[in-house]
């Protein structure tokens, strides 16, 4: 059990690197956030729990920089990256325009 729970956080942040990667999700987005949040956390519980250290160190501090991230773009009301307000409290998100 404990094996699909740590290829499940695993999945968790490889969809926010590749959706990241291919311009699908700015790496500042919400769900890029929340994904490498949840994921990163759930395999930092599981090496604390099997004494990995060094695993630990990287998936505590990858899950805190999330979370920090997160709460940032939280506090400031900063909607999604490349969104502009429409004047009416709607934000219209523009294109990714990445040159080749």
């Amino acid at each position: 059990m404990e094996q699909a729970v740590q290829i499940f956080g695993a999945l968790l942040v490889l969809a926010a690197f590749v959706a990241t990667q291919t311009g699908f999700r700015d790496a500042r987005s919400y769900p890029s956030l929340v994904l490498n949040l949840v994921g990163s956390g759930i395999l930092a519980v599981l090496a604390a729990a099997d004494r990995q250290w060094g695993f630990l160190l990287l998936e505590g501090v990858w899950a805190m920089v999330s979370l920090w991230s997160l709460a940032a773009r939280l506090r400031s009301g900063e909607s999604a990256p490349g969104a502009r307000s429409t004047g009416a409290g709607v934000a219209v998100t523009a294109p990714d325009r990445r040159e080749p």
